[in-house]
């Protein structure tokens, strides 16, 4: 009847944690995952993620199909900015550690959720690309890979159309999804037209 998952078989507790885990870990999927993921976010009466578990939060968004959301559930991180803190803390203040490493979990997510940018096998030597832009409409970034440097850099425009340009190492392949489209990646630059409408997507 809530679209949740219960901590406990006697259903008298519920968290974001135990359903975030029950999208993490395949026990829901498909438009249920997405019913619970949005019930998850919206339920202020569920034990609520601190910082640190917020990484698992936000990829339980990015598994159930509603990436697009990342960049809207990022207000525990604004609210620290407004604070005037200079690095992450550890949980909402009361806080007991201004400097905790799980806190910097966004810098991860801009590039996997955000870009897009995944391994796809054992060693990256396949990388998936699939982007959840949200609202903005240009975004860029390179990261580290064993055999040089992965980049993606997105422009659109109002329509909601424009360009993809993504750059894969030497000795990799890879896969590009926008919009439910999957297009095969090869290694160096490659330029892809974007179009909400999936028909349109193309290699250019």
């Amino acid at each position: 009847a809530r679209n949740l998952f219960a901590d406990t078989q006697d259903h008298r507790g519920y968290s974001q944690h135990v359903n975030a885990l029950a999208i993490l870990t395949g026990v829901t999927k498909g438009e249920e995952a997405v019913k619970v993921m949005n019930q998850t976010l919206a339920d202020t009466s569920l034990i609520q993620c601190t910082i640190y578990f917020r990484y698992y939060l936000n990829q339980a968004l990015k598994a159930s199909g509603l990436g697009d959301q990342f960049l809207d559930n990022l207000q525990i991180w604004r609210d620290q900015m407004a604070l005037g803190l200079t690095t992450w803390a550890e949980m909402p203040e009361p806080s007991r550690s201004d400097c905790h490493a799980w806190g910097a979990s966004p810098n991860i997510e801009f590039y996997r959720i955000l870009l897009g940018i995944d391994s796809d096998a054992p060693g990256f030597r396949k990388i998936r690309i699939a982007p959840s832009l949200g609202k903005l409409k240009e975004v860029s970034g390179t990261i580290p890979h064993p055999l040089g440097s992965v980049t993606a850099a997105y422009k659109l425009d109002e329509r909601g159309e424009g360009t993809a340009r993504l750059v894969l190492p030497e000795g990799t392949t890879g896969i590009f999804i926008w919009d439910g489209k999957e297009i095969p990646l090869k290694p160096g630059e490659q330029v892809i037209s974007l179009s909400l409408r999936p028909e349109v997507t193309k290699r250019v």
